[in-house]
């Protein structure tokens, strides 16, 4: 019998209520942050038309039914988003009808002549990409569309990374993980602390033919090895209090790719980072987003 989830639905107004949401969510139980724009997607890095403002945007999560109704979570559920005079949807979503309601909503990709992001149902890429990938999302998040990730990949696109080791704190989908092989990496070490993450970033690599990319669950940034290359595409709080630990994970000559920013957040976390050692070098903006690259 296959299993069935409650899918909650809502917009935010800003990322710091986002994130305070995640938090007291997760505490909840509920698992695959599933994190969307105010605007519809980037559509080759087109902004489209933003109805809720900069900052804003809109999330499904996802609970077992069964812990659903066991733990009462709806009562729950309204204090939380009373608090933060919010609202949300719930719905039931099969396991088997998952892939379904993804499909129907999901559409490749295209950084530039870069990198091409798509589903296997998707026809290859033409005019042809440098590098494609293929993404099932499953319940994770991470397929590109998102300006954050969007932008590290742009940042990748000039980024050495033949025989580079490469640490991804945050991976999700492990998408970036997947293209850090493909460009050329000697290995790469995706983490998250998301059980669906896991589960989906496993299959991804596979399923790309990756076999340098390790995939593990994680609590914190602690490794007991050092990177090259060091990328972490989560969010503001996260990176800051990881900072120290993913500082410590640096080889002597390592890149830092932050990302999952507001472009209000640059000034405080080029700040933090240069505490730490860290030499801004760029930033790439998109819709009110950006990522950031440092080296030591």
């Amino acid at each position: 019998m296959s299993k069935e989830y409650i899918q909650i639905a809502f917009n935010f107004d800003k990322q710091e209520q986002f994130e305070m949401l995640v938090a007291q969510l997760s505490a909840l139980g509920f698992e695959g942050f599933n994190e969307e724009e105010a605007s519809q997607g980037i559509n080759d890095g087109v902004k489209m038309s933003n109805k809720l403002g900069e900052g804003a945007g809109h999330c499904k999560t996802f609970v077992l039914k069964t812990d659903f109704e066991a733990n009462l979570l709806g009562n729950e559920l309204d204090i939380i988003f009373k608090q933060h005079k919010l609202t949300y949807t719930k719905s039931v979503i099969k396991e088997e009808n998952w892939n379904a309601l993804w499909e129907s909503n999901f559409e490749p990709v295209r950084v530039g002549d870069f990198v091409g992001i798509r589903a296997n149902f998707h026809p290859h890429f033409e005019p042809k990409v440098a590098y494609e990938i293929e993404i099932t999302p499953k319940m994770s998040f991470g397929t590109g569309h998102h300006a954050t990730t969007f932008t590290v990949i742009e940042l990748m696109e000039f980024m050495d990374f033949k025989g580079k080791t490469v640490y991804d704190f945050g991976t999700g989908t492990g998408i970036l993980a997947i293209l850090a092989e493909k460009l050329g990496a000697a290995s790469v070490l995706a983490v998250d602390n998301d059980d669906w993450c896991i589960e989906n970033s496993i299959e991804n690599v596979q399923n790309n033919g990756c076999q340098l990319v390790r995939i593990e669950k994680v609590e914190s940034a602690y490794q007991k090895e050092n990177f090259d290359i060091i990328i972490a595409n989560v969010n503001r709080h996260i990176i800051e209090a990881n900072m120290l630990e993913l500082s410590q994970l640096a080889s002597p000559t390592a890149t830092l790719v932050l990302s999952g920013l507001l472009i209000e957040d640059q000034a405080d976390i080029i700040q933090l980072a240069a505490k730490q050692g860290w030499n801004y070098q760029k930033s790439r903006p998109l819709n009110g987003w950006l990522s950031l690259l440092f080296n030591l």
